[in-house]
This record gives structure tokens, sequence and C-alpha cells, in this order.
């Protein structure tokens, strides 16, 4: 009979030939072969374990240790050997002492040490072992009720004088009933020598230690085997220890005991890769797979399940052409298909929906004598079904019959999901019935089919049939809801789904909180506002926080879809007997208030919760902080970040920061900002390219220029890009601290990425105009225009204030005559730069017509005009006409500052006019004038 696949010799083992298979669900496909095996033990029997038996590791039960390492007979088993009259009887009184010896053993009592398995004579070699698991219940696991009378039994024809074979034959009794008493056996049978040479028994004593997943104590019994009973390993030892492995799918386990056999040049047999590959196909490992088929061709081995294991595994993870290659090999190999292997090929054809070459491999199997079963003729229903070919389903389905088969559970679903899937409404529907009437069950992915389908064609009565088969095959009410609400709502047609649950289980959906949740939240997000509200209204459950986060979740997708009203009916509709508001619906409303300018409803939900006793969070202060600054009120803003301070256990993120930021830049607070941006350098808060960009933009006048350009510098090396307005508060920065080195760089990239615009060049010219380097400033006047960019109002201002405070009168004119010539329209600070200039002349004449062009142009002087104006006349002489401009600002509701009073007295002493001076400014004292005021 050959080697079998637990690893045994055929003439000391029962007849009883098992066939190992992946046996799916009645209706579930093809059915996939492992491989033969000889199964030694009974289907009948209960099974036990090794809990309480001798053989343990030294970390169970006291640490005992393994009596099956041990040098010397036992005790127990000498006491046995010392009567002769009821030999039989003594041995079995001698396994049963043996396990409560076992247990009172000492800790310190370890015989044996790990050794790894030596090949023949060779010096053992060590071996790194996978990690051993817990030891798991299986239905594998054999359990059996050990009869002592039949123990006896078994044993009454034993003695020390028996051979090696009686002793086998009983220990291979005694393994069918209990692995503990097998190995008890085991251990007398090693006391009274009855192991050197028997490679048999140790193949038992594996395969009940196998069980057991003692993984430690197999390699220890392995190089026992070859180190003191003179046993040579084969494939046998290895495949008993790979069959629990590829049973209990222990895929590490099974793997290693394989490179075992390898590293000890002991040959693999068909037996070791039908199981190895059988264990890769149910887990799907398909690198250890690949390794084990290149292994078994390398080693001549013909074993056909693993090229269907092969196979099986590329068409399940979509390497169909891989699978074609196993396929041909097959053939190179001269590989004789059996039944699983022609159905692994046809499935392999039809996933891809190459039906010409699946209905070959169909003709070929009737060819070669293997009548197709009802999985053949499914897996090609499939496949037809994929490339929606339904003529050809039919005619597969129609030749069942014809082959004395019958339809099938998967069969009828094969043709729902077929029909479905071409959008067959009507056939689609008589298959759903038939399945039904056939007796048979639809399973979850023709529920989801049908629904779909019916959703499609509108057959509104269908699909609440559909939902009560359903609830009849035990679905979750929350489940169908949401295969409902998917279905209509990709067909635009959520109105229809309320009618539909309310023919079927309505008042099961108002009962149960997450289905109507789902059903409430579909509705809001299709719009359905009156349908959400109708539900929300007849809900039977009760639970204020589910209720709670259900509403935050309609109000946020109300939100995101933009439907900021329907949020406000929502809000408004909510049960508002609660002791204090809901810190999370408050915040989104907070927001949503914001977006919409509501500010005052956004304020007053505010100080509900300040009034309140809920606690605030980064996230309310970060809503709240973004709604003052919406509104135009960043002092508020400052104000809420105040109060923030005082909560020691709130940490920004990332977003709080960048609104700190911007709300302390509006309001000018510097110190802020400073210690903001040092804040965000001690926190965890990564810094990004949004980040780093607000970073310079706001706190560049409040931190030195130095830490300026270390951050700059630090933000271009991790690749982030500088905004426009990034790069222009560089420029300025750079510019006003005189480090034109630094600002032509930052301009050249700007360029480079092309951010520059007209402030970037705008922004450089001013600071040239600035340090009076006039060349530089002409010079980028120029780069300015070679840009594309026209000279601006402001280039023109710079420059025109630039020449005239030098002195510099001739360019001066140059460049107003340019502006004319361009007919740019002056505004404010380019006539109060030319009065300035007059007026430092005391060119009367010259400010006479910048005066009368301002007028005819419809354009009032402000306050930094009359300020020029006034200091004007009074270096030309002019008090008197200083004075009726201070009328004149009266007049026009001009407030005067500090800088307006100045001057007038400045002209007036300049001109001996002491006691007026001196009257105008006992007036300003009165008028309690501060400040500093906008300089003339």
């Amino acid at each position: 009979m050959g080697l079998d696949l637990v690893g045994f010799g055929s003439r000391v083992l029962p007849n009883r030939v098992g066939h190992a298979a992946d046996r799916r669900h009645a209706g579930g496909g093809a059915a996939t072969c492992h491989g033969f095996f000889i199964d030694t033990r009974r289907r009948s029997s209960l099974m036990t374990t090794l809990k309480d038996g001798v053989v343990c590791s030294p970390e169970d039960g006291g640490g005992a240790a393994s009596t099956l390492c041990a040098s010397a007979p036992s005790d127990t088993a000498s006491r046995s050997g010392e009567v002769t009259a009821d030999l039989g009887r003594d041995i079995a009184d001698a396994i049963t002492s043996t396990q409560r010896s076992s247990a009172g053993r000492n800790k310190g009592g370890r015989s044996w040490r790990r050794v790894p398995i030596p090949t023949g004579g060779e010096k053992p070699a060590r071996h790194v072992a996978p990690r051993r698991g817990p030891v798991r219940k299986d239905t594998q696991v054999r359990r059996v009720l050990v009869n002592d009378d039949n123990v006896n039994a078994i044993l009454s024809g034993v003695s020390r004088e028996s051979s090696i074979e009686e002793c086998n034959s009983v220990l291979i009794h005694l393994e069918k009933q209990s692995d503990v008493k097998a190995l008890d056996f085991f251990v007398w049978m090693k006391a009274n020598g009855k192991l050197e040479g028997n490679a048999d028994a140790y193949h038992l004593a594996l395969q009940a230690i196998a069980w057991k997943e003692d993984w430690r104590r197999a390699e220890l019994l392995l190089h026992e085997m070859v180190a003191v009973s003179g046993c040579r390993l084969d494939a046998r030892a290895f495949n008993g220890l790979i069959y629990v492995c590829a049973k209990r799918r222990l895929v590490d386990w099974g793997t290693k005991w394989f490179n075992m056999m390898l590293e000890r040049g002991v040959q693999p047999n068909v037996s070791t890769f039908g199981m190895l590959m059988g264990l890769y196909q149910k887990t799907g490992n398909l690198k250890e797979a690949e390794f084990a088929f290149a292994k078994m061709r390398e080693c001549n081995v013909k074993c056909v399940n693993a090229y269907s294991a092969m196979i099986t595994l590329y068409t399940r993870s979509g390497l169909f052409a891989r699978s074609e290659e196993v396929i041909v090999l097959m053939k190179d190999d001269e590989v004789t298909p059996n039944r699983e292997n022609w159905l692994v090929r046809l499935n392999a054809y039809s996933q891809q929906g190459k039906m010409e070459e699946a209905n070959f491999v169909l003709q070929s199997m009737v060819d070669e004598g293997v009548a197709p079963n009802v999985v053949a003729y499914n897996t090609v229903i499939t496949g037809h079904g994929k490339v929606s070919d339904m003529e050809k389903v039919k005619e597969v389905f129609d030749s069942l019959e014809s082959a004395g088969l019958a339809p099938d559970e998967t069969t009828y679903r094969s043709m729902v999901e077929g029909f479905g899937r071409a959008d067959k409404h009507e056939e689609a529907i008589s298959y759903y019935r038939k399945l039904k009437i056939s007796g048979f069950q639809p399973n979850a992915s023709n529920f989801y089919t049908m629904i779909n389908l019916t959703a499609r064609h509108d057959d509104n009565e269908v699909t609440a049939e559909i939902l009560r088969d359903m609830r009849a095959a035990g679905c979750q009410c929350s489940s169908i809801v949401t295969i409902l609400v998917r279905a209509y709502g990709a067909v635009e047609k959520m109105h229809k789904v309320l009618p539909i649950l309310q023919s079927c289980f309505y008042k099961k959906v108002l009962s149960d909180a997450t289905s109507c949740s789902i059903l409430v939240t579909s509705f809001v997000q299709n719009s359905l506002l009156e349908e959400a509200l109708r539900v929300l209204r007849e809900k039977k459950w009760k639970d204020s926080d589910f209720e709670d986060s259900l509403y935050h979740i309609l109000i946020c997708s109300c939100k995101e879809a933009g439907s900021y009203e329907d949020a406000v009916r929502i809000y408004n509709v909510m049960p508002k007997s609660r002791t204090q508001p809901n810190l999370r619906i408050a915040c989104s409303m907070i927001d949503v208030f914001s977006t919409m300018e509501r500010f005052t409803d956004a304020e007053t939900l505010y100080l509900e919760l300040k009034a309140s006793d809920c606690v605030l969070d980064m996230i309310a202060y970060s809503v709240i902080v973004r709604m003052y600054n919406k509104a135009g009120r960043p002092e508020d803003a400052c104000s809420v970040l105040e109060d923030m301070e005082k909560q020691a256990d709130i940490v920004p993120d990332k977003y709080l920061f960048l609104d700190m930021l911007r709300t302390y830049q509006k309001c000018g607070q510097f110190e802020k900002l400073t210690d903001t941006y040092y804040s965000i350098l001690k926190s965890e808060v990564e810094c990004d390219e949004a980040m780093y960009n607000c970073i310079i933009n706001c706190c560049g006048p409040a931190v030195p220029v130095d830490e300026l350009s270390r951050i700059f510098e630090e933000m271009i090396q991790l690749g982030h890009l500088a905004n426009t307005v990034t790069l222009n508060v560089l420029l300025d920065i750079y510019g006003k601290a005189g480090l034109f080195n630094w600002a032509e760089k930052v301009l050249n990239m700007a360029r480079k990425h092309g951010l520059a615009d007209a402030i970037s060049y705008n922004t450089i010219i001013a600071a040239y105009a600035q340090s009076g380097d006039f060349r530089s400033m002409t010079y980028f006047v120029q780069k300015m225009q070679d840009a594309g960019f026209p000279v601006s109002l402001e280039a023109y201002n710079c420059m025109l204030n630039a020449y005239g405070k030098s002195g510099q009168l001739e360019e001066f004119s140059a460049v107003l005559q340019r502006m004319r010539r361009a007919k740019c329209d002056f505004d404010h600070y380019t006539y109060n730069i030319m009065l300035n200039i007059y007026g430092r002349k005391g060119w009367i004449e010259g400010v006479a017509c910048v005066l009368s062009e301002l007028k005819s142009r419809g354009v009032e002087p402000d306050l930094y005009s009359y300020n020029t104006l006034i200091k004007a006349y009074g270096i030309a002489g002019m008090p008197e006409d200083a004075v009726k401009l201070m009328q004149e600002m009266r007049i026009k509701g001009i407030d005067a500052d500090r800088v307006t009073y100045s001057n007038l007295i400045a002209a007036l002493q300049r001109n001996e006019n002491f006691l007026e001076a001196v009257k105008w400014s006992l007036w300003m004292k009165q008028t309690g004038v501060v400040g500093v005021g906008t300089r003339a």
C-alpha cells in the first residue's frame, strides 16, 4: 500500500482511508481536494487531551521533566516489571500511576535540554523554531472516555518478553483510544528496550504529541529517535507533524517542519506536498506555496493536488496568467488531472470570462472519462454570467437535466446573480422564486443583487417581498436598511424608501436606534428633510446619549452639504429638556451660524455654553475664535483666547494655532505672536506648508530677522513652497532691515516659481527708495516692466517721495511727467507727497495748484493733507491761512490730531505770533489730544 499521509507504515494501521477536501457550503461552489490520508482515529469516538498526561513541558503541571527523554526507566515502570503474575494489569496500573506521580515531581528536576534533530549519526545542529502558540481546542482533537477495563484487556497479553511487533500492535490500539495512554505505554516500551530501531512506535508517539501541539517535545523526540534508538528520519516522521499543522492551519509550524526536512536531507513525498499545499491554499499563503511548489518539481514529485492548490491560489489572487502557466506545467510534467484539478482549471478560466477555454476544459473532462458534476456546471454558469452571456447561461442550466443532474443551491444562486448583473429583471425574479420554492435559502449576495435590481426597475412590491425574506433569514434590521437606502440612493429614488418600509417592518425600524439613525441620516444626505423629521417624531426608542450623537451627525451632514437652513431646522426640533447644552452640537451650530453670518445667534450659543457647567475644550475654543474673526471682532477673539489660557489642560492643535496667529496679528499683539510662535516650536504639532506660511506672514514683525530666516530656510529644506504673500512679507522685512541681498534672493525665488506679483516689485522698489539707493530703485522699476507689470501708482509714489525728500526736483518732476503720460489716477498719497515737497520749499503757488487739481477731481483733502498745508503755510510766512485751515477742518468734521496742533503752533511761533501760539497750545491740552498722529 506504500506510505500513507500521516507517516505510518500501512502494515501497522487500520485500512480505513479518508479523503481530505475543502468542503464548502452545500451550494458554495467547487470542492477543493487536499489529498488522501489514512485516518487512524475512530470517527464515532470522543477524544481526550494530554493535559494530565506524563508528557508535558517544564512549564505545565509543576514543571515535570519529559519522560520521553529520560535516560533511565521510571520507578513506576520498574515496579510494574517486578510482578509477573499478571503483567498486563500491572502495566495498566503503571500507566495510571505514572500520571499521578508525574504531577508531584520537583520543578528543579528537569532532565532534558533542547537539542535539534541529527541526521543519522551526524552531530546535532541547532534550530530556531517558531514561537509556540497555546494549545487550542479543535474539533479534530481526539477525546475518548477511556475505560480501565478496556486498557487492561489490551495490555493483558503484553510482557517484557513480547516482541516489538506485538508492542506496536498494543500501541496502535491505545493510540486509537487515548493519546495519554498511548504515550505512557510508549514510555514503558522505552524502559523495556522496545524502541531500538522501532521507527513505527516513534511515528505513533510523534502523532500523539502533535495533536497536543507540544512542538518542543516533538523536536526532542525526533532527536531521540535518531541519536538514542538508531532510527533513520524519513518523510513519515515529519508527515504526522505536518498533518496536524494542516488540519489546524498552523502555517508557521507547518513551514518549519518542511524546512527542517529539507535541511536534514529528508526527501518529501506526495503526501508531504499535498498537505502543505492544502495548508497554504486554506490560509492564502501564496509566497510559501510558490516555494513548496518549486521544491516539489525539483524533487520530481508529482502531486496533482499541489497543482490544484497552486491554480486556486493564483486564481483567488487575480493572477490568471500564472494560473494558466501552472496548467501548462502540468502538461509538461505529464501529471494526469483528477476531478478536482479539472474543476479548478474550469474555475480559473470562468473567473476571467474566457468561456471558450472553459468549455474546452468541460469537454476534455468528458473525453477523459470524468463525468462533470453539478459543481462543474455551476462554475460554467457563473462564468457565462460574468460576461452577461445569458443565452449560454440558460443553455447550460437546461443541460443539467439531460446530464442526469439536479440544480442545487449554488446553481440557483448563480442564475440569480447572472441575470441580476445583466439587468434582466423578470428572469432574475423568476429564478429567485424558484430558489425559494426548491427549499433553498438565498444568500447575502442574492439579496443585495435583487434589491439593487428592483430599485433600478422601480419594483417596490418585489423589494418589499425581498425585505421580508431577509428578515425571515435572520438578517439584522440595520443591515437591511443599509442595503435598501444604498440601493435606492444610488438611483436617486430615496423618496420611495419610506413607503416600502411602511409596508414591511417600519415599526421594527422605529424601535431600533441603529436602523432609525441609518434611515434618518440617509434622508438628510439626500435632502429629504421632511421624511427625516417624520421618522424622528415617530421613533419609539429612548436613549439620550445616542439621540445627541444622531442629531450631531445630522447637523454635520447638512453643514457639509451646504444646507445650513436644514441644519437650523434640525437644531430647532431637538429636545430642549436637557439641563445643559451639548458641547459638540453647540459648536457645530456656532460654526453654521457663522457661515450664515448670523453672528448674534452664534454668540448667544457661546454665551449659553459659558453660563452652563460645560467645560470648553480645544475644538470649542477654535470654533468660537473663528466665529469672532469672521464677524470682524478680533478683540473679542483675543478675549476668548485669554479665557483659554486659564485652562492649563488645553493643548492647541495646528488649526487653533493658525487661528491664534491670525487673531493676534489683526490685533497687533506682537508679544502674543512671539509667545505663540515659541509655543508652536515647543509643541508636537507638525509644521506643514500652511503652518510655515502663516508663521512667516503673522510673526514676521514679531520675531528677530535671524529667526525668521531660519524658519524660512527650514521650510524650503523640507520641500514646502512659500506662497506669494509669504514672499512679499519677507521682502518687506528684509528691505526695511536693509538686508537687500536676502531680499533680492527672495524676489528671484518668487520669479523662478512664478509667484512674483506687482506687490513684490512695489515692496523692493519702496525698500530701495527708502534707503536712497536710486540706482537699484530704477533698476527694479525696469525689471517690473520687463516682467509684464505696468509701473504701479505705488511705485511712482515711492519714487516721488524719494526724489522729493532728497531734493532731486528734476527727477521729481520727471516722474510726475511720466505719471501724467501714463494717465495715472493720483490718490491722496500722491497729492500729499506733492504738497509736502512744495510746502518744504515754500512754493505756495505749487501748493495752490495741487489743491486746485485735488478739488477739480472731486477729492477732498484728508488729515494728512491739512497737516502738510498748515506746515507749508508756516514756512511761507502765512500763519493766518494756517489758522483758517483749522477752522475749515472743524467745518468738514475732520478732527485735528497732535501733529496738526504741533504744525500750527510751530507756524505761529515761526512768524512771531507767540501769544496766539500759547492759546492754541492751551486749547490742545483742554481738548485732550494725545498720540503722535499723522506725520507731515
